[in-house]
């Protein structure tokens, strides 16, 4: 990888490549190889924007240990999800001494980063609304997504359709802060994002939560009631997924910001 790293810089100095040509070719060697273990895609935030998640759950905690290292020495902040009590304790042992370890809804999504580090500001801001207390857990992986990708986080829980008088405030402020895109977590029935999407004139992203009774309960029915919205405006996700609601919310959020 050195030699051919070297080689397009050589291609600039004699002026056979362009300064444009060479930063593309450059993003695609930026890949981290752990053991055989995992290949860190530690450049694609610099390529489109989104960091690198290291999924954990099934990892081994030596073997998690050995993928954290490698990615921290690549770039100051990494990013962990679906990590078990078990894995949390051991990074926090490992870790916490020369690095911030922040833990969000029950370790559904863990920030390991330089002491002092912040992310830079992309512009754009984004809102986040979860329909019960139970939702928390997963819009708080979108929330630190988009916090993560520069963008402003605004958000408000427990506000759902059994109490549907609670969301008018919260979601009156959040308008008023000029967000760019507008999240819903909502499990059981899911209907809180055909509601949302019916009164904002903002692209707003339904993501389903298992949370529920009986049948449909693990997030089944609040996913086909969102894929099913007469209420045209709103994207749909998969169940749980709350890091791809917060990458595609902070993506169109700094996208706006730019112009």
């Amino acid at each position: 990888m050195v030699s051919e790293l070297r080689e397009i810089l050589e291609k600039v100095a004699r002026g056979d490549c362009s300064v444009k040509e060479a930063e593309t070719q450059l993003r695609l060697f930026n890949i981290v190889e752990v053991a055989r273990l995992a290949k860190l895609d530690v450049s694609r935030e610099t390529r489109k924007g989104i960091p690198e998640v290291i999924f954990a759950r099934n990892k081994s905690i030596p073997d998690l240990k050995k993928i954290i290292d490698a990615g921290l020495q690549a770039k100051p902040v990494l990013l962990l999800s679906q990590l078990s009590s078990e894995q949390i304790n051991a990074t926090r042992k490992h870790f916490e001494k020369k690095y911030d370890i922040n833990v969000y809804g029950e370790g559904s999504m863990v920030v390991l980063q330089e002491q002092g580090y912040l992310p830079k500001s992309r512009g754009g801001k984004v809102g986040i609304i979860a329909a019960g207390t139970s939702d928390r857990r997963v819009a708080e992986a979108a929330k630190v997504m988009a916090i993560q990708m520069g963008c402003e986080v605004f958000v408000a829980y427990d506000v759902g359709v059994a109490g549907v008088h609670r969301l008018f405030p919260e979601l009156t402020e959040m308008i008023e802060q000029g967000i760019d895109v507008l999240i819903v977590a909502a499990g059981m029935e899911g209907a809180l994002p055909s509601l949302v999407t019916g009164l904002v004139d903002i692209p707003v992203i339904g993501l389903p939560i298992s949370t529920g009774y009986g049948l449909g309960g693990e997030g089944l029915g609040a996913l086909i009631s969102m894929l099913q919205s007469c209420s045209l405006g709103l994207a749909v996700v998969n169940i749980d997924n709350g890091i791809g609601a917060g990458a595609i919310a902070a993506l169109i959020a700094n996208r706006i910001a730019q112009k």
